[in-house]
């Protein structure tokens, strides 16, 4: 390409670039004619010539014909018009998705230009450094991704977290809640609930959160041994966990939130939704379908990796876990409650005996030692079998004080009638 051709189409590009940017409105027709060194009537000319060949490209612009692939000038204010008063927060690919429901049908690279052109998206950063992008997993249920993201998804100053769980395979999303923090309960909360619906996955793939890992120099390795509440979950269960190093270790996960940054929020917004328990029916009920059936890939083989839990109790595993000694008097303490123990068939007392406090998620508490469960309490410490038990426990006694023997089975004993007796009845023999 020689030097003129080359200025020229530098100038086409400024041209173009201008023009957008008058149809979006971000300046007037005047300040264009300015900004390109043209007069007031030169400008006017130019946009009727649009309008009569329509918008044939960004880059090419054959005068004489009309082009084939021309878009109308109408069309080109309809789709800056829309981003720029409705969607003016949304990414291209995302808006391009909903011109679709406006009827609009245009390429992706031509949208993505002109909004680009008109100032409305800012161009993309050049490429970084080359990246090898790992493998998937071949089955589901192989390796699960579990992250949070702090963000402003009701565009205003409240921040909130969003926890994600998804398959290293197909890219499925299982689970997704906003909460007010990342941590051990909302954290627990999520696997108990891919776990229960699902089944048990082999590894799960994370950073190095303090719930998740224990850490004991900043931005070093891992302790393996000291075992995290939800790092002893997972191990009673037998799933792996596996620690990202950086950011772009967890590069499936970190481009995820990047689509659901750049989606969630607008979405919530069109919605008018404004409160996180909204929005939480929301994902459940319509966005996490949604965004599966837009994102969600084939996996690489046949099958899954899930299997059912096998007779696990769920609400003791998914707990926060404490070990006690049980006083003389067979109670145990636990920040500053007192839980009593009811007495049990297969030992005297309990006192001395170690015992395991669950707090559980929705904040009552049990206890068990070894296979039993010596009790469930509320968060107040108030034993929730108590009445149940000692009415199910209560036996008759006599006025001295015994209990009298039960027989077992009970007797079964038919009521006598007057047909049967040998006597006739009282009111027969007083009428003789």
């Amino acid at each position: 390409m020689d030097s003129y051709s080359k200025t020229a189409m530098e100038r086409a590009m400024k041209v173009q670039e201008v023009i957008l940017r008058a149809l979006a409105k971000k300046i007037t027709w005047w300040q264009a004619a300015e900004i390109l060194g043209i007069t007031d009537r030169q400008m006017r000319r130019w946009r009727q010539r649009y309008e009569a060949y329509g918008y044939d490209g960004l880059f090419d612009r054959r005068l004489g014909q009309p082009s084939p692939k021309r878009v109308p000038l109408a069309m080109v204010e309809q789709v800056l018009g829309l981003y720029r008063e409705r969607y003016f927060d949304f990414n291209v690919r995302h808006f391009h998705e909903k011109l679709a429901e406006h009827g609009i049908r245009l390429s992706y690279t031509w949208v993505k230009l002109a909004l680009q052109g008109a100032g409305l998206v800012a161009r993309g950063r050049k490429r970084g450094v080359h990246r090898q992008r790992r493998a998937r997993r071949p089955l589901p249920g192989m390796l699960l991704h579990i992250d949070g993201s702090a963000h402003r998804w009701f565009q205003d100053e409240r921040w909130y977290d969003l926890i994600v769980i998804l398959d290293d395979a197909t890219s499925e999303i299982y689970y997704a809640q906003l909460v007010e923090e990342e941590s051990t309960l909302t954290v627990m909360a999520g696997l108990w609930e891919v776990i229960e619906r699902k089944g048990v996955f082999c590894a799960l793939y994370s950073d190095r959160g303090s719930h998740f890992w224990l850490t004991p120099k900043a931005r070093g390795k891992v302790d393996g041994q000291r075992l995290t509440q939800v790092g002893r979950a997972l191990r009673e269960l037998g799933v792996q966990m596996i620690p990202a190093y950086s950011p772009q270790a967890r590069g499936r996960s970190e481009r995820n939130f990047g689509t659901w940054q750049g989606r969630l929020p607008q979405e919530l917004r069109l919605r008018g939704i404004r409160t996180i328990e909204d929005a939480n029916r929301f994902l459940r009920e319509d966005y996490i379908g949604e965004f599966n059936r837009r994102f969600q890939v084939p996996a690489g083989q046949r099958g899954s990796a899930f299997i059912a839990v096998a007779r696990k109790p769920l609400d003791l595993i998914f707990s926060l876990q404490y070990e006690r000694t049980v006083n003389r008097d067979n109670t145990v303490s636990f920040q500053n409650l007192t839980l009593q123990i009811s007495r049990v068939k297969w030992r005297a007392t309990l006192a001395g005996c170690s015992v395991t406090v669950h707090q559980h998620l929705d904040g009552t508490l049990s206890l068990t030692h070894g296979p039993h469960r010596l009790g469930h309490y509320t968060a107040q410490g108030v034993a929730i079998e108590s009445t149940r038990t000692a009415a199910r426990g209560a036996v008759e006694k006599t006025r001295r004080g015994k209990v009298q023997n039960q027989t077992f089975p009970p007797r079964l004993e038919i009521p006598q009638s007057t047909r049967d007796s040998h006597f006739p009845p009282a009111s027969a023999a007083a009428g003789d």
